[in-house]
């Protein structure tokens, strides 16, 4: 292995392009010639592959999103497109790829490696952290801390005004976001997909809450949930007499400067990503879980379905 390159798939997450830094760090460290794989399984088809340098990722480690850009790629999903990405990769003597992305992005990675042979190591990167096998997933930290500032910014005006302010934050299935959002915001109320919630249940006691003095409602979202922002702001204002407001955080999640923790865990997902393909580890994921950092197959990451913290969930 002489060659290696990396790709970004799916949705951008903040800790993306510090990894894409220390890529090129550590694959030079190791005397390999590291490549950028621009926008994707689009750019694998594409031929939109470039030798990297230190200049290529100078002044990167503080900016969101990627530089090498992402997408969703439908064409990679049939043979002949990946025979093609095959072709353009076999033009550079590229051999090994490092995969910034979700389950989707791995089992796609899966099929082109049994089909040519194409080894590659998969990091997983997703704000929805809902990745089977791993507990932290590229770019969360930022994510949380992002959503973190904005709730505590809504809280300021809910308490002035007398509010019960709605934040819906993203996760269309898993409730990650929310979930933490609401136990670390202290917040009244959070509605997830992974748990049904019957509104009437909190009629009396936010009633009784109001009577004793309560003068606001902080409520989180997510956007999957069985409830819409919409009807829940009505249910505020029918059901509990309280003037209400949506607020949604929408794509802001997704960017911003990558923290402290993401840019560490950036490094250390690429080294052992590296160190992986580097061992002759042909095709595996790089998950972090209560024991550090452990390789798993791919069949075992994207054959089961995540699942929230037990004792996270009960805290509700």
């Amino acid at each position: 292995m002489n060659n290696i390159a990396i790709l970004c798939s799916g949705g951008d997450v903040s800790g993306m392009n510090p990894a894409l830094k220390h890529f090129v760090e550590y694959t030079k460290q190791n005397n390999l010639t590291p490549y950028f794989i621009y926008d994707g399984y689009e750019g694998l088809i594409d031929n939109k592959i470039q030798e990297a340098s230190y200049k290529d990722v100078s002044g990167i480690i503080t900016r969101g999103g990627t530089k090498i850009r992402s997408a969703r790629s439908k064409r990679f999903k049939e043979k002949k497109y990946r025979q093609i990405a095959k072709d353009n990769l076999d033009a550079k003597g590229i051999d090994s790829l490092v995969i910034l992305g979700g389950d989707g992005s791995f089992a796609g990675m899966d099929i082109f490696y049994k089909e040519h042979k194409i080894k590659f190591c998969g990091i997983p990167s997703t704000i929805d952290n809902d990745i089977y096998g791993t507990e932290y997933c590229l770019g969360v930290d930022t994510a949380l801390n992002i959503i973190k500032t904005s709730i505590d910014a809504i809280r300021d005006t809910a308490s002035s005004f007398g509010r019960a302010f709605i934040v819906e934050t993203m996760g269309r299935e898993c409730g990650y976001l929310a979930l933490v959002s609401a136990l670390t915001s202290g917040a009244e109320l959070c509605l997830i997909p992974e748990k049904e919630v019957a509104l009437k249940e909190y009629e009396d006691d936010f009633k009784t809450q109001i009577k004793n003095g309560r003068s606001y409602f902080l409520s989180i979202i997510a956007e999957g949930a069985k409830h819409s922002s919409s009807e829940l702001k009505e249910w505020f204002e029918q059901s509990i007499g309280i003037e209400s407001r949506v607020t949604v955080l929408g794509h802001v999640q997704r960017g911003g400067n990558p923290s402290i923790y993401d840019r560490l865990m950036a490094y250390k997902f690429i080294n052992y990503a590296i160190d992986a393909l580097i061992m002759g580890k042909d095709e595996s994921v790089i998950c972090y879980t209560n024991k550090g950092f452990v390789y798993k197959s791919i069949q075992e990451v994207v054959s089961q379905k995540y699942a929230l913290d037990t004792k996270l969930l009960a805290y509700l």
